[in-house]
């Protein structure tokens, strides 16, 4: 356990924030820190064909160590932190023992991590809990999962008894921006599946995502001094504000839940010349997607024909699809994953994603790939937490995938 936390720790330390305003790949020249150090630990603990890219993709293979043929896998999970909120000089805050009452994270600025809003900490009385110092996010999404990984192929190196096939694993860039599997290369990855480590909950396991759109809506005004305004200025932010409100007030992410979709406004900047509100668009049933966008267009047509000109314009990007259908025909690895949680008695909580990973893209790529917890919560904020229980047991989950993927190849 602790040789896991120190694991963690010297992960989380570095700061990988990746940049969606930023064309490059990676977005950002710190996740290259993060890369090059597990590109020397994959060699240290003894794994072959370690090799980075020129886009950041970190591979390497554990060879099988069985005389059969078995199914090639592989283990994914991401090195960037999301862009919401600061990563840099992360100080994990360690509570041995959890007592299930409040944990301050900062006294001074008075930022209390509590379980009467975040009810979740109650499942972890009694154990090692990982939060921040309320400052920065921890990077448990998804250095719990880089960590996972990594310990789980030491453990089946020093463990030769433990008998697998060949394994693949891979830790990409620029996840928390959409783009972490646009440049995975699948065929040299050479996995006929693989599992994203980059869940929450214990027990989290899930092959059904968001469909996934970005929408950008400029809204153009006009102007003038205020005191001769009249009949001439054009408030752009007003607009917005109608345009705000033209959506559904009740669907929007904090008044949904399970496979409900919504609009969710991330972003605004403006002035009575011009604003911009950037919003994605969810939903898990592809025909409600359609039409929620249809909807969202809807909103910015039925305003430019009440004003009586086109001033506002509205950009939507598809970022990606529910990977179900992808993943169905091959429902077997879902199972194999259910079954290595029911032998380390941990209830397995299948359940569809309210977002995205990696995995869905991946998917699509032609590498089926349903995402397991690592154990996080409170994802890209300071609340943001690990037990340290869970990193264990997610590391336990990947060693039996391992073999009972080989026990059912025999």
């Amino acid at each position: 356990m602790q040789k896991i936390i120190d694991r963690f720790v010297r992960y989380i330390t570095i700061d990988t924030q990746s940049d969606p305003d930023n064309p490059a790949f990676p977005s950002t020249e710190k996740q290259w820190d993060l890369a090059r150090i597990l590109i020397a630990e994959l060699k240290e603990i003894g794994m072959e064909d370690v090799t980075i890219d020129d886009n950041c993709y970190v591979m390497a293979t554990l060879p099988s160590n069985v005389d059969f043929k078995v199914p090639v896998i592989g283990f994914v999970a991401h090195i960037d932190t999301s862009p919401d909120y600061t990563g840099t000089n992360v100080k994990p805050q360690f509570h041995p023992n959890y007592d299930g009452k409040d944990i301050v994270l900062n006294k001074e600025k008075n930022i209390v991590l509590s379980p009467s809003y975040f009810d979740d900490l109650l499942l972890y009385k009694g154990q090692t809990l990982i939060t921040t110092d309320g400052t920065t996010l921890l990077g448990a999404d998804d250095k719990a999962g880089i960590t996972e990984i990594v310990s789980a192929m030491e453990y089946l190196i020093n463990n030769p008894e433990i008998k697998h096939g060949k394994i693949r694993i891979c830790f990409t860039p620029d996840e928390e921006v959409g783009k972490g599997a646009h440049m995975f290369d699948v065929d040299k990855f050479g996995a006929e599946w693989a599992y994203t480590m980059d869940g929450s909950q214990v027990g989290e396991l899930e092959y059904e995502n968001f469909n996934a759109a970005g929408a950008k809506v400029i809204i153009n005004g006009k102007i003038v001094h205020p005191g001769y305004a009249k009949g001439k200025m054009i408030n752009s932010m007003l607009i917005a504000s109608e345009f705000i409100t033209g959506l559904p007030k009740n669907e929007i992410p904090q008044e949904t839940e399970g496979y409900e979709g919504f609009y969710h406004l991330h972003d605004m900047e403006g002035e009575v010349e011009k604003t911009t509100l950037e919003y994605i668009i969810r939903d898990h049933d592809i025909k409600l997607f359609e039409d929620r966008k249809a909807a969202f267009q809807k909103v910015a047509d039925d305003l430019n024909k009440k004003l009586g000109s086109n001033l506002i314009e509205v950009e939507i990007k598809d970022q990606y699809f529910n990977m179900r259908e992808k993943i169905e025909p091959v429902m077997h690895i879902v199972d194999i994953a259910e079954e290595a949680m029911k032998q380390l008695n941990i209830k397995p909580l299948i359940k569809a994603i309210r977002g995205g990973t990696d995995g869905s893209q991946l998917s699509y790529k032609g590498l089926p790939c349903p995402n397991i917890f690592a154990g996080g919560h409170n994802f890209h904020g300071r609340y943001e937490y690990v037990p340290a229980e869970s990193i264990q047991l997610a590391t336990d989950v990947i060693v039996k995938i391992a073999e009972i993927t080989a026990k059912r190849a025999k």
